[in-house]
């Protein structure tokens, strides 16, 4: 059974759903997940799950996002981006780019960020962007979400360009729509690269039509990069034929806090299992565990 994770370099016009069915296809029977949505404009790090790595999604998806985004000022369109033709507000805006640095600081940190009408979010049971394609008026409410930092990339009227570092959720289209609405003069998004997402980087990740029967699995990542920055101990043979139980084991590693998430591997340093520390006991409780039959060592 694989395990793993398949960093995809998502082309534009293609739906994150088709990259992902496409390593579906490749790894059957093993289920799939993935990290993040990207907008079929977008293009970028795609991380797929494959295996029992689909229990680790929850950790890729917590961990920071890196973007670089196009937005061009004095434009609006009801996407938010390009996709659609875009109203011309103003051609080109005279503005400094200290006023927009000054701006762009409004939104870093912990704010309220309302979606995109045109977004997978849903509104009594259908998807927002559904209701907008049908001429509905669709009111999403504001979301909070985490801007870790905004930096300027390159500015030439009407054309910005930004890096942007953030956490799970956040809509780089309303930044730039927020942005707009700030300077007074619009914004819509004419590009979007995500370059990171955890740990995981753009440069060396596989373009999705690359991927055939014969290079899947040579390009699998192991599992414990997902969990890398996490406390871990290597486990004895005793030990490993406990946990593939659900029994706890002994922590003899540097201490955690109690109920901190830790992590045992085996002697070639493969991921076992990921648990807690549990301080009262000094031991590993397993919550998700990586190991099968062919993986416990010989009685």
């Amino acid at each position: 059974m694989a395990c793993g994770f398949l960093v995809l370099d998502k082309p534009a016009g293609m739906t994150s759903r088709r990259a992902v069915d496409h390593v579906k296809r490749l790894v059957r029977p093993d289920k799939t997940g993935h990290a993040g949505t990207l907008d079929p404009l977008a293009t970028g790090v795609l991380v797929v799950a494959v295996g029992r790595a689909t229990r680790l999604m929850a950790c890729v998806q917590a961990g920071p996002k890196t973007y670089r985004a196009t937005f061009l000022l004095g434009r609006r369109s009801e996407t938010d981006d390009t996709e659609i033709p875009a109203e011309v507000i103003e051609a080109a805006p005279d503005l400094a780019e200290p006023e927009i640095a000054t701006a762009l600081e409004g939104f870093v940190g912990e704010i309220q960020q309302v979606p995109p009408a045109y977004s997978a979010v849903k509104v009594s049971g259908r998807r927002a962007y559904q209701l907008a394609r049908s001429g509905q008026d669709v009111e999403l409410t504001a979301r909070t979400v985490r801007i870790d930092s905004i930096r300027i990339l390159g500015w030439s009227t009407p054309k910005l360009d930004v890096e942007i570092v953030c956490g799970s959720g956040t809509y780089i289209r309303s930044i730039g729509r927020d942005l707009g609405n700030r300077l007074g003069c619009g914004a819509v998004m004419s590009g979007l690269v995500r370059t990171r997402v955890g740990p995981f980087l753009l440069d060396g990740a596989t373009p999705v039509e690359s991927l055939d029967p014969e290079t899947v699995s040579g390009r699998m990542v192991s599992s414990l990069v997902a969990v890398a920055e996490l406390p871990r101990q290597i486990a004895t043979p005793d030990q490993l034929a406990e946990i593939f139980h659900g029994r706890r084991v002994a922590w003899s590693e540097a201490t955690p806090e109690d109920g901190a998430r830790v992590v045992l591997v085996d002697s070639e340093s493969q991921l076992a299992a990921v648990g807690e520390y549990v301080a009262d006991t000094a031991q590993f409780a397993p919550r998700h565990v990586f190991l099968d039959d062919a993986s416990l060592p010989e009685k």
